[in-house]
């Protein structure tokens, strides 16, 4: 990753967050992208002493002009865009019969309508050198689960969407691959409505709905992107890699 350029958005948080730590303790030049100024300066500070750099990008990932604007001020800071990881994302309760139109869209248009778009504009910058894009999904979108429509559909979507494209790029040289992670320590579920109380009985309730006993954490995640994206996976795309300490092997509970 030494000089690598790459750009993460829902870098502020979670599996983001950890992800821009790893990239930039490997030596690349990440830019960190997210809509909360302090955390993406606590970021920034953390990864001052490391091999490589980040630099903090704050946007609405949802406004196509601010995304435009982000891969215009990539390219002139640093000439080139070698990985795109597509990290943020959003989670609400809601059922067929209770989401409302409202969520449904912020949904879509966050965890599915962005990534697209980035993926988009980042294309033409990525076939000059040969890079790759690396989508966070969810084991959300390889099985059913009640009570998170939206979300459900917006992964599964992210997953198609992943291997649609890296058919369509392997002529360019661009890989495309996801990762489908089960429950994570991350902020997601909180900031979707969750209490903390019921958050801290969902985390504990990761032990009986993963087999490995537990819930992952975002550096485990990120380890698992940092890899996809690096040159030792260069024989890898179209894939959705699970890992979420065996529950997609389960049944739904």
């Amino acid at each position: 990753m030494k000089d690598k350029v790459v750009v993460i958005t829902g870098a502020s948080s979670g599996i983001g967050r950890a992800c821009a730590l790893i990239f930039a303790g490997n030596g690349a030049k990440v830019i960190a992208v997210g809509r909360n100024d302090n955390d993406l300066g606590t970021l920034r500070d953390e990864a001052r002493d490391s091999e490589g750099s980040v630099k903090i990008h704050l946007a609405d990932i949802t406004e196509t002009s601010q995304v435009d604007r982000l891969v215009s001020e990539a390219i002139q800071h640093f000439g080139q865009i070698d990985v795109l990881i597509n990290s943020a994302g959003i989670i609400k309760n809601g059922s067929i019969e209770d989401t409302t139109l409202f969520d449904w869209d912020k949904m879509m248009n966050i965890n599915l309508r962005s990534a697209f778009y980035l993926m988009q504009k980042c294309i033409p910058h990525l076939e000059k050198t040969k890079g790759n894009i690396v989508n966070v999904s969810s084991v959300t979108g390889l099985r059913a689960f009640p009570n998170v429509l939206a979300y459900c559909v917006s992964k599964a979507a992210t997953d198609q969407l992943t291997r649609c494209s890296a058919l369509e790029l392997a002529p360019k040289g661009i890989r495309v691959n996801a990762v489908n992670p089960g429950v994570v320590i991350t902020n997601l579920h909180k900031r979707g409505g969750m209490s903390e109380e019921n958050y801290e009985s969902f985390i504990e309730n990761a032990k009986n709905t993963h087999p490995i006993g537990r819930a992952g954490t975002p550096e485990e995640v990120a380890e698992l992107i940092a890899y996809l994206a690096s040159e030792k996976a260069g024989w890898i795309t179209g894939a959705t890699y699970e890992i979420d300490g065996g529950r997609a092997q389960t049944c739904a509970r």
